[in-house]
């Protein structure tokens, strides 16, 4: 037995956190099977051997995920190592120790901020984007440094150096939250870029989302502030146990660099022959004092510094062009191959002043860059030669969409070695996999992930590439189950509700925006957009196993469904407001995107009785009983008045839709046995009459599939996944998309843009089917919080012959894969140490209850009929 991967809360870097008493899980890994921890150990040391080691003893439990804290408190930047040991059932003996994992506190009072935040120090027409602002500080170090601590955020985003060098690999730092409520500053350790004797230490700050254009349209600036700004606190603890520190205050001195502008949506202007060799580093101002001004000291609520939850930004790949090709007006374009989030780093040489810009698309049309769907945002950046030699550049401060990019004005002809794209997202691990014999389908799992990709920048959003990117609510409500199960998004999902709850309860009606954070002045209470504030954390439970999540978000829980039934009244009918509905339902036409199918009011109401029932179970999670039955009681009401409103009494509804009766099957709405028997023969018939064709927006996509299977139309289900017309799932893949689109159909046939405002081809809403893909189609879900308890219950279909699903769960990694060979099946399970697993063979109702290990299952397995036929044959119609 190997006890590994020994983490704190949701860190996987758990530096400068902070949580004073930071939960601890582990895996264990080990061949035997059926093995089920019985005890656990925690051992804890202090560096430098401050303290004697501490043990918590012998501890008879079998959990190992977010285990409680066993010790005192950590104190602000107190470091300690800790390790683990484990008994197995019925083992005399323990485990051997893990290795040990470091955890380190951060600042965890606003007392312990001595830096002040600076500015610079001119005043400049904030209604205008501004160059990037350089602080630098010179200082001494003056014996041998034990360790150094940089404790750093940005009123906007920043890059920090020490004596010319970087001080961490992080991309717009420190990302974006709701800066009035919560700043956070991250944790570097830069114990070895300091040196005895003189140090500077200096820092790059853009705009970024704190001051620079937000929004549509003309949008609007200087949400946050109207001034860039800087906090930056360092720590320096030397061998002798003193410590210095060293924060920004009004000798800081700030100047401007080659960054002329830097804006997220309308790119970056770096002119080179302004770069400041050594700015940096020691004794730089005495050599152009003139360029240097001290900066300008700000008050600012230290109250609302908060350290990470979840990782950062980072670059995470290089991307290599596919194809350097010329349009027919004679540009320069280049085609990476895929759709990405990130920017162009370029190697060029040339004469000084030439100016090289770069535009990106995420699509050609006409065989020219297709920008119209960038709406108001430039996305183009420009770069002038300094002259001399070969220079190197990126962007700093911005990000673009795109898989095309048009270079402008390079001397000579581009080489392929002279471009790369960089990959740039929240660094979150990888944790699912998705295969199958049908290439269309891995290529639609693999879009998916690339979209997840290139929308998590730091926080959930819509898009990555127009006048937009913004937080949009009900996106991440649809897409959390399979955003859960491809990344490990915990913490970084748990940072965007705080945010979340923070501007709803500040709101006085209590309701939360439609984005978070929220930069517009929309105020609309909208179904599956507001429910984003009970699901989310309610999917975050179920897939990581953490009930805290619920503790911590359930005064938002509550307030948004208290705010829906207050609109519902003693109806219990919400369609007293104007709704998103079913969102870009096919049948909308490009230009009202809300013209769906499916009557609002009934969305919105089956959203409602939803949301009340997950409140109340989470109540009952957290040990509120009284709550628990409040809720339960009113969702009881809703799905009472919802079937008074909507449902006859034998199982038609009021909107004959595709959604309509996904949203009644799959959030149990129907009261019963034969209206559902009913609803889902008119659903089969609904979906037989549409050619196979989707025909659901983002509220009905992600409950279709499982509707269908719900009433035994499980091969109808893959008869719509592997349609190819449009619309439908593989659409896109025959297109030759990389990424999942906003609209069904983005790209029209003919290889013309949809003529709607709203046509992006990286949103991953639509992509929410891909946990349908995990769980039924390969087979694997959570049968317990955090995958405790796996389901296995594989429904193979179509023409697919095997399929399969691997998920890096808390407790270990998870696999089922199945072969389906004329009518034999064959499937192979892989559990976790300390899970079980239900395994449910096809035809079969009662499962086979597993242990850990790796297990083989055959079944004689007859293929059903496919594809599927009509229960209605319309004859055909010959044309006179």
């Amino acid at each position: 037995m190997l006890v590994t991967d020994v983490r704190f809360e949701h860190h996987r870097e758990a530096m400068g956190i902070g949580e004073d008493m930071p939960r601890v899980s582990w895996k264990t890994v080990t061949d035997i099977v059926g093995w089920r921890q019985a005890a656990y150990e925690i051992e804890m040391a202090w560096p430098g051997g401050i303290r004697e080691p501490w043990s918590s003893g012998r501890i008879g439990s079998d959990e190992s995920v977010l285990v409680p804290w066993p010790a005192t408190r950590l104190d602000s930047r107190e470091r300690r190592q800790v390790r683990v040991r484990v008994w197995g059932e019925g083992d005399a003996e323990p485990s051997l120790w893990s290795e040990w994992s470091s955890v380190e506190a951060g600042l965890l009072r606003p007392a312990d901020w001595t830096a002040q935040l600076i500015s610079p120090g001119w005043d400049a027409d904030s209604s205008v984007p501004q160059p990037a602002a350089l602080f630098r500080h010179e200082f001494s170090v003056t014996s041998p440094v034990e360790s150094a601590r940089l404790y750093v955020t940005a009123h906007g985003v920043v890059e920090m150096e020490i004596n010319r060098t970087a001080v961490s690999d992080d991309v717009l730092t420190p990302g974006w939250t709701s800066y009035h409520h919560r700043l956070r500053y991250h944790t570097y350790d830069v114990t070895d870029l300091l040196r005895e004797g003189p140090n500077a230490i200096g820092a790059c700050v853009g705009e970024g989302w704190y001051r620079g254009r937000l929004a549509w349209g003309e949008g609007k600036r200087n949400v946050y502030g109207d001034r860039a700004g800087l906090i930056a606190q360092l720590e320096i603890r030397y061998a002798d146990r003193r410590v210095m520190a060293v924060g920004t205050d009004s000798r800081w001195q700030c100047g401007q660099g080659p960054i002329v502008s830097s804006e997220i949506y309308d790119g970056e202007s770096y002119d080179a022959r302004l770069e400041r060799p050594g700015w940096s580093a020691p004794d730089h101002v005495a050599a152009d004092p003139a360029a240097w001004s001290p900066a300008r000291v700000l008050p600012f609520d230290a109250s609302t510094l908060v350290a990470p939850v979840g990782p950062p930004i980072r670059r995470t790949q290089e991307i290599a062009p596919v194809e350097i090709l010329t349009s027919p007006s004679g540009k320069t374009i280049v085609d990476f191959g895929q759709n990405l989030v990130g920017r162009v780093r370029i190697r060029v040489a040339g004469e000084a002043g030439r100016q090289i810009t770069i535009r990106h698309a995420e699509v050609l049309e006409g065989g020219e860059l297709g920008v119209r769907p960038l709406r108001s945002a430039r996305a183009t950046d420009r770069y002038i030669l300094r002259g001399g030699g070969t220079e190197e550049w990126e962007p700093r401060f911005t990000f673009h969409g795109f898989r095309y990019a048009e270079i402008d004005g390079w001397p000579g002809r581009l080489a392929p070695d002279d471009i790369r794209a960089v990959v740039c997202h929240t660094d979150m691990e990888r944790t699912g996999w998705f295969e199958a014999s049908e290439p269309e389908l891995e290529k639609l799992h693999e879009n998916v992930v690339w979209s997840m990709r290139g929308n998590f920048v730091d926080i959930p959003t819509d898009c990555p590439q127009r006048d937009e990117r913004l937080g949009w609510t009900g996106d991440i409500q649809v897409f959390a189950p399979t955003g859960s199960f491809i990344y490990d998004c915990a913490g970084t999902l748990t940072s965007w509700l705080r945010d979340l709850a923070c501007e709803q309860l500040a709101a006085r009606d209590r309701m939360p925006p439609l984005v978070v954070p929220n930069v517009l002045n929309t105020k609309l209470d909208a179904a599956a957009w507001g429910d984003a504030a009970v699901i989310v954390p309610w999917v975050l439970y179920e897939r990581y196993g953490d009930v805290e999540i619920l503790r911590a978000q359930m005064e938002s829980m509550r307030a948004w469904v208290d705010g829906v039934a207050a609109k519902a009244g003693d109806r219990a009918i919400w369609d007293s407001d104007w709704q998103f509905g079913d969102w870009l339902d096919p049948s909308a036409p490009p230009d009202d995107p809300a013209a769906a199918q499916t009557d609002t009011g009934l969305v919105a109401t089956a959203y409602l009785a939803r949301s009340a029932e997950i409140v109340g179970r989470a109540a009952e999670l957290i040990g509120d009983g009284e709550t628990a039955g409040e809720y339960a009681a009113l969702a009881a009401r809703v799905r009472e008045a919802f079937n008074d409103e909507y449902v006859t009494p034998t199982g038609r509804m009021a909107a004959d839709s595709q959604t309509a009766f996904a949203l009644a099957l799959e959030f149990g709405l129907l009261q019963k046995p034969e209206q559902r028997e009913r609803a889902g023969r008119r659903l089969a018939d609904l979906v037989h009459d549409n050619h196979y064709r989707i025909g659901t927006g983002f509220v009905g996509t992600p409950l279709i599939a499982d509707a269908l299977c719900s009433v035994g139309e499980t091969q109808l289900a893959y008869r719509m996944l592997l349609e190819r017309s449009c619309p439908s799932f593989l659409y896109p893949v025959t297109m030759g998309a990389t990424t999942i689109w906003e609209r069904w159909d983005s790209m029209l046939p003919d290889g013309s843009i949809n003529p709607g405002s709203m046509t992006s081809f990286n949103h991953y809403a639509l992509g929410a089917v891909a946990d349908w893909l995990h769980r039924t189609v390969a087979g694997l879900a959570p049968g317990a919080p955090g995958y405790r308890r796996v389901v296995v219950r594989p429904q193979p279909g179509g023409t697919v012959t095997h399929a399969g699903a691997t998920h890096e769960t808390p407790y270990g990694r998870a696999r089922v894969a199945w072969r389906a060979e004329g009518d034999e099946l064959t499937v192979d399970v892989a559990v976790p140490p300390n899970c079980t697993a239900s395994v449910y063979l096809p035809g079969t109702d009662d499962p086979a209850e597993v242990g850990s290990g790796e297990h083989r299952f055959r079944t004689t397995y007859p293929r059903p009929e496919y594809p599927p036929k009509p229960r209605i044959v319309r004859p055909a119609i010959e044309e006179v």
